[in-house]
């Protein structure tokens, strides 16, 4: 997450705030300098002590919304577990509990621990052993540590429900009760949804004590999120999205589809069509969750076709373009998909397919937005360019990452001063415990993968392979 999620803020200054001087310094050092009508809305509440509901959208700088009102809560010479934050997705866990960090530089070891699924518990058991001041996790893995007592909550002051909607619609209902049920009662809440359906308001009439409610209406700039309709026979639908990608020739692209089966299919036909696009649905392993996010953000990948609830919490910088290859059938939702491209003042591509069957949606989408929908015809869809549609970058894994010590620097520095490739030459390295992803220019990836499986990296061997 960057410094101001949502582009350059006009609001007021972070020091109107009752914040300590060394927080406010840290939070100038970071680039934070004016609120998002989000955190403009939020934190004077949140700081107040209030319980607070906040509808609020992914990229919208919500973290920090809960963030400083969490971490003034927090007294660091207690080295007990003070707050915690529930996240539907192991990565929006890692982005959250990454800016919390963020956020916690001006106070001396304040811990963060990120507790999900998909990673090994004795790892986790272990961390806990050594004490924390937060956790953020997904429900079900935080609960397992409840369970097996690995995990207290007596000393926790601040529950934070991240992206509420979300949790329960991937069916974390029972497991969330369960959590908040070894809660202390004196607490403060805070929850975040970017919608409010009416099961996230029952949610918060049974957890919250008499909160406040921020709720911004605000809709996405037409002048950075340009939008079109065009309608489709059912037939037409998928071979539409390679007509899209060929005309407009966005480098990233989020393709939003209603069920996973439509993903598979999508990736398929554009696949046959010599796109590079990969799927993400509740179906994946971790593992193969964690390596197309990876391909994905750093540009080695043209399409990410992903359910709604798979691509929740994913804040891709650079996303040229999002294309609903169905309508949702929640116009809020459309809203929320639509906002993943022109982030950050950048403009941004939004395409929809509408068949007839799915007018009536398209006419809440345009009631929600107050204005009509700017619809084309797919016989405009010509390809700009003889050259095929292809991926920036490539992708090298290096089997070895965290456990064996490997940094960033160690890997450019290898592809650099040992193999004569330029730092500009290569993009995001991503390093988890056993591998290291590094995002290399397509051209040169062949010529780099062998002078890596040849050479060395941190003085030692390694195996390397092109995802």
């Amino acid at each position: 997450m960057t410094a101001s999620p949502a582009g350059a803020p006009t609001g007021p200054a972070f020091d109107i705030l009752p914040l300590a001087p060394e927080v406010l310094a840290n939070l100038r050092q970071l680039g934070y300098e004016r609120m998002t009508p989000i955190q403009a809305a939020s934190l004077p509440l949140a700081l107040a002590g209030q319980d607070l509901i906040a509808q609020a959208k992914t990229g919208s700088g919500k973290t920090a919304s809960f963030g400083l009102p969490l971490l003034a809560n927090l007294n660091a010479r207690r080295f007990a577990v003070q707050a915690l934050v529930l996240c539907p997705t192991r990565e929006l866990a890692e982005q959250v509990a990454q800016e919390i960090r963020r956020l916690a530089r001006s106070e001396e070891n304040i811990k963060v621990i990120t507790l999900c699924g998909g990673a090994a518990i004795r790892t986790q058991i272990t961390s806990l052993e050594h004490g924390a001041h937060v956790i953020v996790g997904t429900p079900g893995r935080v609960l397992d540590h409840l369970s097996r007592q690995t995990l207290a909550l007596d000393a926790l002051n601040t529950l934070v429900l991240d992206e509420a909607d979300r949790m329960l619609d991937m069916g974390f209902a029972d497991d969330m009760a369960a959590v908040i049920g070894h809660c202390p009662k004196q607490r403060q809440t805070l929850l975040f949804s970017a919608t409010f359906p009416d099961d996230v308001a029952k949610l918060a009439g049974r957890y919250l004590r008499e909160p406040k409610q921020v709720k911004l209406t605000e809709q996405h700039a037409a002048a950075t999120i340009r939008q079109r309709f065009y309608e489709v026979a059912e037939d037409q639908r998928l071979h539409a999205v390679g007509l899209l990608l060929n005309h407009y020739r966005p480098v990233s692209t989020l393709a939003f589809c209603n069920t996973k089966q439509q993903c598979r299919d999508l990736v398929a036909v554009l696949r046959a069509q010599g796109l590079s696009a990969l799927e993400l649905h509740g179906d994946l392993e971790q593992r193969d969750r964690d390596q197309v996010l990876v391909q994905f953000a750093n540009r080695s990948c043209s399409v990410l076709v992903a359910t709604d609830v798979a691509a929740r919490g994913l804040d891709i910088a650079q996303l040229e373009a999002v294309i609903n290859v169905d309508i949702s059938p929640e116009p809020e939702v459309h809203v929320h998909r639509i906002g993943r491209t022109g982030r950050a003042g950048e403009a941004g591509w939004a395409f929809s397919l509408a068949s007839l069957d799915e007018m009536g949606r398209v006419g809440r989408i345009d009631e929600l937005q107050g204005r009509e929908s700017e619809w084309h015809a797919l016989s405009e869809l010509v390809p700009t360019s003889a050259e095929p549609l292809h991926p920036p970058m490539a992708t090298l894994q290096i089997l070895g990452g965290r456990k064996e010590k490997i940094r960033a620097g160690d890997v450019l520095g290898a592809l650099t001063k040992d193999h004569g490739f330029t730092a500009t030459q290569i993009g995001k390295i991503d390093i988890n415990d056993f591998s290291t992803y590094v995002a290399v220019e397509r051209g040169i990836a062949k010529d780099a993968l062998r002078k890596l499986n040849a050479g060395k990296v941190k003085g030692k061997t390694v195996k390397a392979r092109a995802l």
